[in-house]
């Protein structure tokens, strides 16, 4: 077996085992060989992902984002945030923010955004987040100190240094920072000199995540986002001496003109500047969904062998240089608190991704933002206009959302689990929820003997656990879990897991 990783190809592998069976089979016998280092995951054969590679969700929410619905609206989450804190609610706060400009478009993106230079429209888009903050914050019930804030976008650094302090004075007056609250940004190089990593830290924040994508300039060509490395190492190494804890990097495979021998010498780069963490997403190119992604030309995309090959190289690289996997397609270092999260059963996942603070109540602000509170989501609109519309006339913005019940707060949890330790302890589970794991899951438990049968999953009498050999496939071992997909034929929707 191949010890490696392959998550989020939106490519089934088997649309080219037809026209290219040997190339594949030469690709994997060298790759088999040339495969060392630390790896805590298993790469299966060809065959067994084939049958495994079904359309499913990632799972940042359960139920997923799709199944939200119009019956929940903003009375409805007023009522829930009027609530927070009473009964057993104690939980934690953690603050989204979502800045949706950016100054140029990359080819790539799929994110919710608006393409503009024109700084009037964010001047507007903070008078009605400012609106917005005091309208929630006056709805909220129980303690409002938060541990955890992030802003994403769109490009947050699209704020000039100015904003940048406006927005933080907007949150400070409705919350209260905690003294070791992870503040964390999404930081676009391109829109982030020296000095504005200056104003970051200055303004409080201490985290942050820089986007990459690839440093060959033919790719970023290609893609309409050029960003030479000497300016990405600048915005790190300012971010090192303005004391920020942890900064993340993302990385994309699958884009025009990358290679294994392009994508080598960008992860020669990564590595020399060290991030603390890493995320290393698969490009869906999908021109039908996303309009800028009809500038991108198939042919140039790299093959699904090619792009294989991309995948593994860089989970070699990556473990032999100290970086942990966490799961679907992030690491970390084994001192950065994400990995110690993982370790400590803390580790969590998010609309953000993974997360640190385990079952925090989530509060977002902004248009196309979802709050996870007290066991609802709460979707604001995904156009400017009706989120305006509906701050500035005096309500909450939930346009759409979903309140969960004891079914569905108990396959969050298992789920969760899975997704994030690889592994379910039935008591706990049973003590929390007061069931009988075995009688409540016996349908699932007879589902996944299929996959203990290919070494995915281990059966045990006191819990379940995926295989180092699973682990790419954890999507569909999850899956099992899910009630809704059992109901409707909405997987379809879903991107592939491999």
């Amino acid at each position: 077996e191949i010890t490696t990783r392959l998550v989020g190809s939106e490519m089934c592998i088997r649309d080219r085992i037809i026209t290219e069976p040997r190339k594949i089979k030469n690709f994997l016998k060298g790759t088999l060989m040339e495969t060392q280092g630390k790896l805590n995951v298993e790469f299966p054969d060809l065959e067994l992902l084939q049958r495994f590679d079904v359309p499913g969700p990632r799972y940042t929410s359960y139920p997923t984002a799709d199944r939200f619905t119009k019956e929940f609206g903003a009375e409805d989450f007023k009522k829930v945030l009027n609530a927070r804190g009473t009964g057993d609610n104690t939980a934690d706060l953690s603050l989204y923010v979502h800045i949706p400009f950016c100054a140029n478009v990359c080819f790539f993106c799929g994110c919710n955004k608006e393409v503009t230079k024109d700084h009037c429209r964010s001047k507007e888009y903070l008078e009605v987040l400012s609106k917005e903050c005091e309208l929630v914050s006056a709805q909220i019930g129980g303690n409002k100190e938060v541990v955890q804030l992030h802003f994403g976008g769109g490009s947050p650094t699209f704020l000039n240094n100015e904003e940048i302090f406006q927005v933080m004075d907007i949150i400070r007056p409705h919350f209260t920072l905690a003294p070791d609250a992870e503040i964390s940004i999404e930081v676009d190089p391109r829109s982030t000199p020296v000095d504005k990593v200056e104003v970051l830290a200055k303004a409080g924040f201490n985290r942050m995540s820089i986007g990459v994508q690839d440093f060959d300039n033919r790719v970023q060509i290609a893609v309409n986002r050029v960003q030479p490395f000497e300016m990405t190492k600048a915005v790190l190494d300012a971010a090192r001496a303005n004391g920020f804890k942890s900064i993340n990097m993302d990385l994309i495979y699958g884009l025009p003109f990358q290679s294994r021998k392009t994508f080598e010498m960008t992860l020669d780069k990564v590595i020399e500047l060290s991030p603390d963490r890493i995320a290393l997403y698969h490009f869906a190119h999908l021109p039908e969904h996303f309009k800028p992604q009809r500038r991108i030309n198939a042919e140039d995309l790299p093959s699904t062998p090619e792009k294989v090959g991309i995948m593994m190289d860089a989970i070699k690289r990556l473990s032999a240089n100290g970086y942990h996997f966490i799961g679907m397609d992030h690491f970390a270092k084994v001192t950065d608190e994400l990995a110690k999260a993982q370790e400590n059963g803390t580790l969590q996942r998010n609309f953000q991704g993974y997360s640190t603070k385990p079952e925090c109540d989530m509060v977002a602000l902004g248009v196309s933002s979802i709050s996870k509170v007290n066991g609802c989501y709460a979707a604001n609109p995904r156009d400017l206009e009706s989120y305006y519309a509906a701050i500035r006339s005096g309500n909450l913005a939930t346009n759409r959302g979903y309140l969960l019940n004891d079914d569905d707060r108990l396959r969050a949890k298992v789920i969760m689990e899975l997704m994030c330790q690889f592994k379910v302890v039935k008591v706990d589970i049973e003590k929390k929820f007061g069931i009988n794991f075995n009688e409540y899951f016996d349908f699932e438990l007879n589902n996944l003997k299929h996959f203990e049968a290919e070494g995915l999953v281990r059966l045990e009498p006191d819990f379940i656990e995926v295989t180092p050999k699973g682990k790419l496939l954890v999507r569909a071992v999850a899956m099992n879990f899910d009630r809704y997909l059992r109901e409707d034929e909405r997987v379809r929707r879903y991107s592939r897991i491999v």
